[in-house]
């Protein structure tokens, strides 16, 4: 696996059939959609961008949402044939789709390799129908499992997301439905503690005592019930969430994660931008006629790019690379700051965290230990302080 970031394109579709309880994405349910509209709004933004980035490779495209695979398949192909003419493309380059497992959406997965996606990513969540229910998905079980089948024989590359620390949930329920899940994940598995997010319809009923998640020793005993399930079964954890065999992580997400560049097209879409003059944010406005009128109009739905000094640069890298087993190469420290990577830290506590197991430092790198990654936001909140 290589250290090189990359330089990835993120393609953002807001529209769903409906808004999940937990979600605080940038979604949207809309009766009706002008699919040929959105398709040629899309493929002008890109142009916007290509426009500040020439002579970048891209390395990736990811289509999210909301749900991108309520897209006409041709919307994909159009997206990806500009990309390929907009930038050179990496051989191999990875093109992966968010789907819904209902099987309307499954049928369309053919059309979808046909368009360029070689991987994709099943909103699958849980593989118990009451759970299914509570977390407000629309499909079932065995559709879950059945569009999983579909993907294996579709694609060479796929991934399925699974939500834990649900109301109710022992670790004995949780080991058997992640060995469940094993029986269908082949290189590939996100696994994601279930948080209750201010906007959403699962707060209100947080609030007030209505929802109660497992405490914090039980939530505990979960994660390290799923790292030692995976790894055990040949998928370590790459990431906080993310597991993988070797040489299937996500190229598009470890571009996060190694807080490499990437374009962000669609409503509410953000990006991180290395331009002449420095680093900068970029991020489009989110509501979605908002940001199609304003395509169609000036060429693209973004604000105009922020500045990220060298402060919150290495701030963001920090945030992002802890996340990952490999953790930040010192290097990448200095180049984001302009500083000794050492020197950006507070050190009595980092020697603090090293001290006390959370933190391991070499000559090459820092990274969260496995202790550390359970505990990532008070390890940031004291080394960042």
């Amino acid at each position: 696996m290589t250290s090189d970031p990359g330089f990835a394109i993120y393609v953002h579709w807001p529209f769903c059939k409906s808004k999940c309880p937990y979600c605080d994405f940038n979604s949207h349910v809309r009766e009706r959609v002008d699919h040929a509209r959105w398709r040629a709004a899309l493929v002008r933004e890109l142009e916007h961008y290509a426009g500040l980035t020439r002579g970048r490779t891209v390395t990736s495209v990811f289509f999210g949402g909301g749900t991108p695979s309520l897209m006409e398949p041709e919307t994909v192909g159009a997206v990806l044939d500009r990309i390929a003419a907009l930038w050179p493309v990496t051989p191999g380059l990875e093109v992966t789709l968010e789907a819904n497992p209902t099987s309307v959406e499954a049928d369309k997965f053919r059309a979808f390799r046909n368009a360029g996606i070689n991987r994709v990513s099943l909103g699958i969540q849980s593989l118990n129908d009451t759970d299914l229910r509570f977390l407000g998905r629309q499909h079932s079980a065995g559709e879950a499992t059945g569009a999983i089948a579909l993907a294996a024989r579709l694609f060479d590359r796929f991934s399925f997301d699974l939500i834990y620390a649900r109301p109710g949930q022992s670790v004995a329920a949780w080991e058997a439905e992640l060995r469940q899940a094993l029986d269908h994940a082949v290189g590939h598995l996100s696994v994601y503690q279930l948080t209750i997010e201010e906007g959403t319809a699962f707060f209100p009923l947080h609030a007030r005592g209505d929802l109660v998640l497992p405490d914090e020793d039980l939530a505990g005993d979960l994660y390290e019930a799923t790292q030692s399930l995976l790894s055990g079964a040949g998928l370590p954890a790459y990431e906080i969430s993310n597991h993988a065999r070797p040489g299937e992580e996500s190229r598009h997400n470890l571009t996060y994660w190694r807080y490499g560049d990437y374009v962000g097209v669609g409503p509410g879409a953000h990006g991180r931008l290395t331009l002449e003059g420095g680093k900068f944010a970029t991020r489009a406005h989110r509501a979605p006629e908002i940001w199609l009128e304003r395509v169609e109009r000036d060429g693209h739905g973004a604000a105009s790019p922020d500045p990220i000094d060298r402060t919150a640069r290495g701030t963001e890298l920090l945030m992002m690379g802890l996340r990952l087993t490999e953790g930040i190469r010192l290097a990448r420290l200095a180049e984001e700051t302009g500083r000794d990577p050492l020197d950006v830290l507070d050190q009595a506590a980092l020697k603090r965290l090293i001290d006390g197991g959370f933190l391991a430092l070499d000559a090459e790198r820092l990274r969260a230990t496995h202790e550390g990654r359970q505990r990532l936001n008070a390890v940031l909140g004291s080394l960042l302080a």
